[in-house]
């Protein structure tokens, strides 16, 4: 199955991983500023987001973007990813190093990283809610936690939308199918460039990891925002685009062969 996705522009690849708090539409304000900047952009929806339906059989995330890459017949890109998109992006980046030419990563996760106890308490009260039939608040559990002050009304009813779909269509599922085994990746054979972007208010996980990410990677830097949350790229859309089309400018130049 190939994910759902959209495709504008010409120029080098860059792909948007979202959120699972989100799903592709998170990248609205991003998406026509890359491909005005003169790059092929793409974004998808994980398994269970947005316009992708939830698996009907063992999968594993980096796969599915390695086969969407495949079928769109791109060999190398430029990977644009936040929170959950960025440990999927960094398991791509590790497992098939020559296919990822930079990586940019607002508020990452990381594979293998062990949860602290402030992200343990959100998905203990996430749960309690599910199981209790309360979408409502779980829904609203996810838009306090990961908007940071920054965020607007209008970007906090955007995040409800997501995040209700998400769960609506998740827990509309007969069954639940395991995810495959791939094993850890190695993070040490990422060769591709990257900025890991964190944020003041974020939860102490996600800054840590970006905090760590320069250890840990040959090329790579630390941005911390002091006004941001969980999802800059909605908090305040023009200036992480703005980022975003510099960072890629040093690493992914327009003139870079597809």
């Amino acid at each position: 199955m190939t994910l759902a996705h959209d495709v504008a522009g010409d120029g080098p690849a860059v792909l948007l991983l979202h959120s699972s708090v989100c799903d592709r539409r998170m990248w609205d304000p991003q998406w026509p500023a890359l491909r005005d900047a003169g790059y092929q952009v793409i974004r998808c929806d994980f398994r269970g987001f947005g316009e992708t339906p939830v698996p009907d059989r063992p999968y594993a995330e980096p796969q599915d973007v390695r086969d969407l890459l495949d079928a769109l017949r791109i060999d190398r890109v430029a990977l644009v990813a936040a929170s959950f998109g960025g440990r999927v992006g960094l398991e791509v980046a590790a497992r098939w190093p020559d296919r990822v030419e930079t990586l940019a990563l607002l508020c990452a996760g990381m594979p293998g990283h062990v949860p602290g106890p402030e992200l343990r308490a959100f998905g203990r009260r996430e749960d309690e809610l599910l199981e209790a039939g309360d979408v409502a608040g779980a829904v609203e559990l996810n838009v306090r936690t990961w908007l940071g002050p920054e965020a607007d009304d209008v970007t906090r009813d955007r995040v409800r939308e997501m995040q209700r779909h998400a769960f609506e269509v998740q827990l509309a599922a007969t069954e639940e199918v395991p995810r495959l085994d791939l094993g850890e990746p190695d993070l040490g054979k990422i060769t591709a460039p990257c900025l890991a972007v964190s944020g003041r208010y974020d939860l102490p996980d996600f800054r840590q990891i970006a905090a760590r990410l320069p250890g840990l990677l040959p090329e790579a830097r630390h941005l911390e925002l002091p006004w941001a949350g969980h999802l800059p790229s909605l908090e305040r859309p023009a200036e992480v685009t703005a980022l975003l089309v510099d960072f890629l400018g040093e690493t992914r130049p327009r003139s870079a062969a597809r």
